[in-house]
């Protein structure tokens, strides 16, 4: 090798060497402190108990396969007996759902009021949307609704997703916590082979 493509090959090194060290250095993700997030979802759920009559609303989009829709959503809560609102612009279609364990009633469909004994499979026969209703009206506020959810927190401590009955749900942005109320799902998501539920909540508030 001649002289200059000795040296020319020395520079190509030395340039190769300056700009790996000069490549940033990533650090590790920090770890999550398991008990401090355990102890925080704790305390987000007794505060959470103490509001058993509460409101939400929120925007929705539904899709199962290739197909979806999307509506606003206004859900009332009063203890265990709940109203839930859905209206889909697109089409001028809305429902009222309203229920209590063991059973449910869903207005606003061409032949009438029906009930069923299970408010999920009343409210799919009426929309096509498979949402798991009793089980939603804790996850949309981040608490399990069996209790043997499989939790995943993330760095900053906060509830990040949980898995229960096949459903994945995803928690993506949070409000920060206000007077009487701890921080709340902003914005998440519920996943189960190849149904998606997507919420964007626009406001909570506790009722008299």
């Amino acid at each position: 090798m001649s002289g200059r493509f000795r040296a020319a090959g020395l520079v190509l090194a030395a340039s190769l060497l300056a700009a790996c060290s000069a490549a940033p250095v990533r650090s590790p993700a920090p770890a999550v402190d398991i008990g401090q997030a355990q102890a925080r979802q704790e305390q987000r759920r007794q505060q959470l108990e103490a509001i058993p009559d509460w409101a939400m609303q929120a925007r929705i989009a539904v899709s199962v396969g290739d197909k979806g829709g999307s509506g606003r959503l206004d859900w009332q809560q009063h203890a265990d007996a709940y109203r839930v609102s859905l209206s889909a612009p697109v089409t001028r279609q809305s429902w009222q759902l309203s229920g209590e364990p063991g059973g449910a009633t869903l207005e606003g469909l061409d032949g009438g009021p029906q009930s069923d004994a299970d408010a999920a499979a009343l409210l799919y026969r009426a929309t096509g949307w498979p949402i798991p209703v009793e089980a939603m009206a804790r996850w949309v506020r981040g608490l399990p609704a069996r209790g043997d959810e499989a939790l995943v927190f993330g760095a900053d401590g906060r509830l990040q997703s949980m898995v229960a009955d096949g459903w994945t749900v995803e928690y993506q942005e949070w409000l920060p916590a206000t007077a009487g109320w701890p921080e709340m799902p902003r914005r998440l998501q519920a996943g189960r082979q190849g149904v998606r539920v997507r919420l964007v909540v626009d406001g909570w508030e506790s009722r008299p």
